[in-house]
């Protein structure tokens, strides 16, 4: 479930490089909010599927 959400926020992460001239700062929380997600699956131990 967290592997899903980090890629979807990855996903929207790239969109938002793309349109970095209407989005700006958006894109970064983006970024941050999916690394985030990664290092609590890291911390937690969970494996990867």
């Amino acid at each position: 479930m967290l592997w899903t959400i980090a890629f979807i926020l990855f996903v929207l992460w790239l969109l938002g490089v793309v349109t970095a001239n209407v989005f700006g700062g958006f894109v970064h929380l983006l970024l941050i909010l999916a690394i985030i997600a990664v290092l609590i699956r890291l911390i937690r131990g969970e494996k990867i599927a």
